[in-house]
């Protein structure tokens, strides 16, 4: 069977890219080994950023960095056996995170950010999906007063600057704005621009489904299988053999293992993170997803109840779960949030694709004609996967981009 363009990867990078091909009359096959959605797509706290300006970069205060090392922060875990394979990415991140670099970074990002809400809306009204879309924003909440005070002065700063809206609470206005709250927070801060979704895995298998309705095909397959075949490329699926003039690598934190066959060292890792569902038992339902700054988890109102997330863990793709970093979050959200039952059989674990450079990688592959990358984003994968899709299928057909693509080129690793 041939088709103009086999993606791999049904995440919602994958997804959102065969969705914009097809748009522009590509005749799209979409491969993944599970169904779309149920991978890296599936376990976040379903946030579609618009005020995230400035990327995570690796922290610069050596006191924090100290207190990480420790191994007992919900924030950071990190593996001991691991540790050794990411002594590299380690390094350039902490370089690329000196403050004019993490500026550079955050200028490169600003203009898929600045239309991940937007992407995302277009979709989600051809889709028909707006019952999984809360206009609520997320709330970034504060313990220590000082703290809260100094990062509200920070944030609207940002906010004057980007056009953002925020909304600043003390303690009493936070609990009367989320009543199901315990005391405990000095403040926080309301970033309103963002969009809360209350079930990430069911938004990229709705964008799918949306996908197969406009005639396209969704299939599994094993992404190893790709290969070039004389001037296209080829991969196997259960439909049988299929071939196109070109391929889109979109397989997240496996990107990295199908392309190093072919050459290509792309400095990807997997940042490992973990959730779980519980009923509540406040008095009144959580309305927006609330990050605890200094606790280093978020809690998000799910469709199954309260999903509590993780921070990272560094620890090898192959290594068994560990519950800590997890069981330390639930310790110090329960009070909080009035945690009840887990309503999972167990902890998911999920893997998040990260570059040092804090950028994606979105483009033509430097040494072989119809290969193309999308994947490495650092976090914001649900946030910019149909920016990303858009981006990408400009490239791949031909037309103006709405943005200079030079800063995701990944000619920039070599």
């Amino acid at each position: 069977m041939t088709k103009d363009v086999i993606v791999l990867g049904a995440g919602i990078v994958g997804v959102s890219a065969a969705l914009h091909l097809q748009q522009r009359g590509r005749n799209v096959v979409l491969v993944d080994r599970r169904a779309p959605g149920e991978e890296t797509s599936f376990g976040n706290a379903g946030l579609i950023e618009a005020s995230s300006v400035v990327p995570y970069g690796f922290p610069r205060d050596w006191r924090t960095v100290l207190r990480l090392l420790g191994n007992h922060s919900t924030e950071l875990r990190y593996d001991l056996r691991s540790l050794p394979s990411y002594a590299g990415w380690l390094a350039r991140f902490w370089w690329e995170s000196a403050p004019l670099r993490l500026q550079a970074a955050a200028r490169d990002m600003l203009p898929l950010i600045g239309r991940s809400v937007a992407e995302h809306e277009a979709l989600i009204d051809l889709a028909g999906l707006h019952d999984l879309v809360r206009p609520t924003g997320w709330l970034e909440a504060y313990r220590s007063p000082a703290l809260f005070e100094r990062e509200s002065l920070a944030a609207e700063r940002v906010a004057n600057a980007h056009g953002l809206h925020i909304a600043l609470f003390d303690n009493a206005g936070l609990r009367s704005t989320e009543t199901s709250l315990g005391a405990g927070y000095a403040g926080a801060i309301h970033w309103t621009d963002p969009r809360s979704v209350s079930d990430p895995g069911a938004l990229t298998k709705g964008y799918a489904r949306l996908f197969e309705r406009e005639g396209g095909m969704v299939t599994t397959g094993d992404a190893g299988t790709f290969e070039a075949r004389g001037s296209g490329w080829r991969v196997l699926t259960n439909s049988g053999p299929l071939e196109a003039e070109s391929v889109v690598v979109a397989l997240g934190p496996w990107s990295d293992l199908v392309l190093k066959p072919l050459g290509y060292r792309v400095p990807l890792i997997a940042k490992r993170g973990y959730h779980m569902h519980y009923a509540s038992d406040a008095g009144s339902p959580l309305l927006r997803p609330v990050v605890d700054i200094e606790g280093g988890y978020v809690v998000a109102p799910m469709r199954r109840g309260l999903r509590l997330t993780t921070g990272v863990e560094l620890a090898g793709r192959e290594r068994p779960p560990n519950p800590a970093q997890l069981d330390l979050a639930e310790r110090a959200a329960r009070p909080l949030f009035g945690l009840g039952n887990r309503l999972d059989e167990k902890p998911w674990l999920g893997l998040r694709p990260c570059t040092p450079d804090m950028r994606p990688v979105i483009g033509p592959a430097a040494r072989h004609a119809g290969l193309w990358f999308a994947f490495g984003h650092n976090h914001h994968g649900l946030t910019l996967g149909p920016v990303t899709g858009r981006l990408l299928a400009e490239m791949m057909t031909g037309e103006a981009t709405f943005t200079d693509p030079t800063p995701y080129l990944p000619a920039r690793f070599r």
